[in-house]
């Protein structure tokens, strides 16, 4: 049975590699490949909004096969609930 807790994750990916570029689109590209999850990107890093216990499954299987395969960091802020800008206070939204 699946947690209906939604979560919210920051992460940011530093491969130790030339090419380091395709390695991250690469990355981007699966997480994309889960359509329960919400993925938004820009130049820092990406967010994923969604399930917890979908959210987990994502980074336990990708981020794992990533590693097997590539020398790299990886940097991640994860919390719960939704983190989205629409749901923010109007006051912190510019």
């Amino acid at each position: 049975m699946s947690s209906k807790m939604q979560a919210s994750l920051e992460i940011s990916l530093y491969p130790l590699t030339e090419k380091y570029e395709e390695k991250v689109i690469d990355f981007i590209l699966k997480m994309k490949s889960y359509p329960e999850l919400e993925i938004e990107t820009n130049g820092i890093s990406t967010q994923v909004f969604g399930n917890y216990d979908d959210l987990m499954k994502m980074l336990t299987s990708e981020m794992k096969d990533w590693l097997e395969k590539n020398n790299g960091i990886f940097v991640l802020k994860i919390a719960g609930g939704s983190l989205k800008q629409e749901n923010l206070p109007k006051s912190l939204i510019g």
